[in-house]
């Protein structure tokens, strides 16, 4: 019941639809299954699954608006929801920046959906985590902790003037962590797809794992600036140097002066190079390595759009109630992240450096300047010394002061990307990035 056809889910948003007496209405339907694997201390410690079906309704009468949400689908249940979304309309408080709903709307297409992850049964999630746990028990001296969830879905919408979508995905995600046992060493690796057959639990795993064992017993170094290579583990993650920079690519916020890309008299730096040449970033639902839905939450297609085009800011992303005031196009949030990078892999990175450190994963990143981005975290699970082309020896950890803008000015060099968290990022050599104080996390 959880996966429904889109002519089953148009049924349902169209009944909805049909039952509406508000000026407006806007229905949104979308569910699906799940499993998931969670293991510790080598050990398998949570199996489920589970299926779930939502239908969101909101009603507007001028510029009040009401929501429910339900999981029953019966027409009696569903006229009660949208009753019930008029009685909350009514009630409400009118929105100052209310906005019309979308009429009708032209969508791309794009691969999200792969009969290969929805497929996956509790035995396939099994040997996921047996691939770490053996792998780590029969070392004798490792300690693996991680989760593994695939996911079919599907997302749909209507509203009363015209908008119809409908998309079905699938995708994973897979983490893990290996300590050593002496508590001195750490390695993580992170991997998600949508079509479960580009994943390798066996080889992932080797990666925490190797980089567990050589991150042991590591030492200080004073510290201060570095060239560093950021793996992508260490640029994107949910709270990444550049998610944080895309996050704050809002046009509202910059023509109000509250962020980086403000300037006095209530204007931007679109248009300005703002960063070096060699970084271009766009988001694309079509991609094929990191497809994505190719709709926004409130039904604006998702295009191809070029962000920063040779290090100059060309597009920021507006709410439709600013791009309405401001008159100019109400281009949604990104779908993704994409920095094509070049060739060259982390160990090329390694060969052609002389003296830095290599960073695997970046973690409890906070801000510290919203007006210059500038942000303080820890690197984590494996930092290694780099002379003369080679690994020298782990560690310990460092506290970082840095800007994503800053840290993109001081490119050395772009790596070949692959996929971080539904994104397309690659290993980047950065010079003279700050290091502020030493910790003795692992």
């Amino acid at each position: 019941m959880a996966i429904l056809t889109e002519s089953e889910a148009k049924r349902i948003l169209e009944k909805a639809l049909s039952f509406s007496k508000a000026d407006e209405c806007e229905v949104n339907l979308g569910g699906g299954k799940s499993g998931n694997i969670r293991y510790a201390r080598n050990t398998i410690s949570t199996s489920g699954s589970q299926n779930s079906i939502s239908l969101a309704i909101q009603s507007s009468f001028g510029k009040r608006t009401g929501n429910v949400t339900t999981n029953e689908l019966t027409d009696d249940a569903i006229e009660k929801a949208v009753r019930r979304s008029e009685e909350l309309a009514r009630l409400a408080p009118e929105n100052p920046e209310f906005v019309k709903n979308l009429g009708k709307q032209t969508y791309l297409t794009s691969k999200t959906h792969f009969e290969s992850t929805a497929a996956i049964t509790a035995e396939y999630r099994s040997k996921v985590a047996a691939a770490g746990i053996t792998a780590c028990k029969a070392n004798g001296n490792l300690t693996a902790a991680g989760f593994f969830q695939n996911n079919e879905y599907f997302q749909s919408m209507a509203n009363s003037s015209g908008v119809s979508a409908y998309q079905l995905g699938t995708n994973t995600e897979f983490n893990l962590t290996v300590r050593t046992n002496d508590g001195t060493g750490s390695g993580y690796v992170y991997r998600d797809v949508n079509d479960i057959a580009q994943f390798d639990a066996a080889v992932a795993s080797q990666i925490a794992i190797e980089k567990a064992l050589q991150s042991r017993e590591p030492k200080a170094i004073e510290p201060g600036k570095y060239t560093v290579i950021l793996e992508p583990s260490a640029l994107v993650s949910d709270e990444g140097l550049l998610n944080q920079m895309m996050f704050n690519m809002d046009a509202r916020s910059a023509e109000e002066g509250r962020s980086f890309l403000s300037k006095a008299g209530g204007k931007t730096k679109l248009g300005e190079k703002l960063i070096d040449e060699r970084i271009t970033i766009y988001s694309d639902p079509t991609h094929p390595d990191v497809p994505a839905q190719t709709w926004s939450g409130d039904g604006r297609p998702q295009e191809k759009t070029v962000w920063i085009e040779k290090g100059v800011v060309k597009n920021l992303f507006y709410s439709r109630y600013w791009a309405e005031k401001k008159g100019v196009k109400a281009t949604p949030f990104p779908s993704n992240i994409i920095i094509d990078g070049g060739t060259a892999s982390i160990e090329d990175l390694i060969k052609d450096t002389k003296r830095g450190i290599l960073v695997s994963r970046l973690w409890y990143i906070r801000d510290v300047d919203p007006q210059t981005l500038l942000y303080t975290g820890l690197t984590r699970d494996g930092t290694f010394f780099i002379e003369n082309g080679k690994i020298a020896h782990p560690i310990k950890n460092l506290r970082f002061n840095e800007s994503p803008i800053i840290m993109l000015n001081n490119l050395e060099a772009l790596g070949k990307p692959m996929r971080m968290l539904g994104n397309w990022i690659p290993p980047m050599k950065i010079r003279d990035f700050t290091f502020t104080s030493l910790s003795d996390a692992v």
